[in-house]
C-alpha cells in the first residue's frame, strides 16, 4: 500500500489499544492506515523520523474558549493547536444560541483544527468576562434560553456535542442552582450530555454533583477552597464519590482560578485521579497560570499521574466523553490525527491558581501535529 505519510521510530502511546512501543504509524486518505515496526516506506509520499519522541492520538482539550473575536475570552484555535499539539479543541460555552451562528461561520468552519462545542444555555454565552469586567451570564435567568438552545443544538449536531452551564457566586450571582436545573432540562430534551462549571458557593460543590447524570462533566474538579471537593481533613466528600460511582466525568479545567495543588494532592491521596485533563484556556490565562494544554498535562505528570494515564485523559477519555470514539485513537481506519510530543527532563516551575509553585522534573512539549493524515505543523 502506498501511504501518504509515515511517522517512523516514535514511541507510540495509544491507551485505546494498550500500546506503548516503538512503532511506525502510517496514514492514507485522511485516516490511520497502519501501525507496525518497519513499515514499507518506499512508496510513502512523506516520511518523518520522530525517533526519541512520543507519538499519540491527536490530543483533545475538553475545555477551551476559542471563539476568537467573538468573545473577550476567545483565543486563536490554530495558534493554540500549534503550541499544544492539540488537534481537537472543545469550546465550552463561549457561544450561546444567540451568537452560535457567527462562531460556526467565522471560526469553526474556517479552522483546520477540529472544534467541537458545548453550547451555552445562556443566550449570548460568556459575553462579559475580561480583565476589567466580569458579569456572570447566569446571574440573569432571563438569559437562560432553553427553547433556543435546543433548536440550535438540534440543527448543529455535527459540531455541538453537549450543553454548558456556569454556576456559582461569580458566574451566577444570586441565581443559585437554578441555571443548572434549566440546563439539565435542555440537555435532556436535546439528548446531550452537560458540562457544569462550578466556582465559589452558592451553590455548593456537593449540590451540583448531586444533580449530574452519567456522562455529564463536572469541570474544575480540583478547584481550591471555597467549594473544594475535599474536607478540611483531606477526605473526598461522599457526594463526589457517589457522583463518580454513577458515571459523572471529573475534568481538570485548569483556567485562571480553578486548579489548586492542595486540592489535587488531597484527591490523589484518596486515589481520585481526574477522568480528563483540560486547560480551560482563554485570553486571561494564556500567559499563566494555565498557559496551554501540554503545561496542564505536565502538571499532572509531575503530581505523579502515570504518563499513559495522562495521555489517556487527553485522548481516549475525552473522545468518549463527547461521543466521538473515532477520535483519541490510532486504530487503523480512525481519524488521521496524531500529536508528536517531547518528554524532557530538567527542573521546571509550575504555578497553580493560588500562587503555589510546583517544581517538577519533567515537561511535555509540543513537537508536531498531524491532521487528517498530513503533517500539519512542526513546532
Amino acid at each position: 500500500m502506498a501511504f501518504d505519510l509515515i511517522l517512523t521510530n516514535g514511541r507510540v502511546i495509544d491507551p485505546s489499544q494498550g500500546i506503548d512501543a516503538v512503532l511506525d504509524v502510517a496514514f492514507k486518505d485522511g485516516k490511520v492506515a497502519a501501525l507496525g515496526a518497519g513499515l514499507d516506506r518506499t512508496s510513502a509520499g512523506d516520511v518523518r523520523d520522530v525517533s526519541g519522541r512520543l507519538v499519540t492520538p491527536g490530543l483533545i482539550d475538553l475545555h477551551t474558549h476559542v471563539y476568537w473575536g467573538g468573545t473577550s475570552l476567545g483565543i486563536d484555535a490554530e495558534e493554540f493547536a500549534r503550541k499544544s499539539a492539540v488537534t481537537t479543541a472543545v469550546d465550552t460555552g463561549s457561544a450561546g444560541p444567540g451568537n452560535f451562528p457567527g462562531f460556526r461561520k467565522h471560526v469553526i468552519e474556517k479552522s483546520e483544527t477540529r472544534i467541537l462545542v458545548y453550547l451555552h444555555v445562556s443566550f449570548a454565552g460568556i459575553f462579559a468576562f475580561s480583565k476589567n469586567i466580569n458579569l456572570g451570564e447566569s446571574a440573569n435567568l432571563k438569559l437562560m434560553a432553553a427553547r433556543e438552545a435546543v433548536e440550535v443544538a438540534e440543527a448543529n449536531r455535527d459540531v455541538i456535542i453537549g450543553i454548558k452551564v456556569r454556576v456559582g457566586r461569580n458566574a451566577g450571582g444570586d441565581s443559585g442552582i437554578a441555571p443548572l436545573d434549566i440546563a439539565l432540562q435542555v440537555a435532556d430534551e436535546a439528548g446531550l450530555p452537560l458540562m457544569a462549571h462550578i466556582d465559589e458557593p452558592p451553590p455548593s460543590y456537593e449540590a451540583v454533583v448531586d444533580k449530574l447524570r452519567p456522562g455529564d462533566v463536572l469541570t474544575h474538579c480540583f478547584r481550591p477552597f471555597p467549594n473544594a471537593p475535599v474536607t478540611r481533613q483531606g477526605k473526598v466528600k461522599p457526594e463526589v464519590l457517589a457522583a463518580r460511582e454513577r458515571g459523572v466525568i471529573f475534568d481538570v479545567g485548569h483556567g485562571m482560578g480553578s486548579f489548586a495543588y492542595k486540592t489535587a494532592r488531597a484527591m490523589i491521596a484518596n486515589g481520585f485521579w481526574p477522568d480528563t485533563i483540560s486547560s480551560d484556556i482563554h485570553a486571561l490565562c494564556l500567559d499563566g497560570p494555565a498557559f496551554d494544554q501540554v503545561t496542564t498535562l505536565s502538571k499532572m505528570l509531575c503530581l505523579g499521574m502515570p504518563l499513559v494515564d495522562v495521555i489517556r485523559a487527553t485522548t481516549e477519555a475525552p473522545a468518549l466523553a463527547v461521543g466521538r470514539p473515532e477520535l483519541g485513537t490510532l486504530k487503523p481506519g480512525s481519524v488521521g490525527d496524531a500529536s508528536i510530543l517531547d518528554l524532557v527532563e530538567g527542573s521546571f516551575d509550575y504555578p497553580d491558581v493560588t500562587g503555589e509553585i510546583l517544581t517538577g522534573r519533567q515537561r511535555l512539549l509540543a513537537g508536531g501535529v498531524v491532521i487528517a493524515g498530513r503533517w500539519w505543523h512542526p513546532v
